[in-house]
């Protein structure tokens, strides 16, 4: 992770294996992005944003590991 926050993405169980990177944009928001996921989330402090993505996160692996299967055939 690259960050000069004071925060531990792997505090998140759905951010374990994750590569955050965080920044600032100009309006002051936090934006916590994953780059193996291509994942992005922002809050109003580094943890609301960690946080957010971690969310974020755990729904887009639930969407892709989501088998409808063959059961509507």
């Amino acid at each position: 992770m690259s960050s000069d926050a004071d925060v531990d993405p792997s505090e998140y169980e759905a951010l374990e294996d994750a590569d955050v990177t965080m920044r600032q944009n100009e309006h002051g928001l936090h934006i916590a992005d994953d780059e193996i996921t291509g994942v992005s989330s922002q809050g109003q402090t580094p943890e609301e944003a960690l946080s957010n993505l971690a969310a974020a996160v755990e729904s887009h692996k639930e969407a892709v590991d989501d088998d409808p299967g063959d059961d509507w055939l």
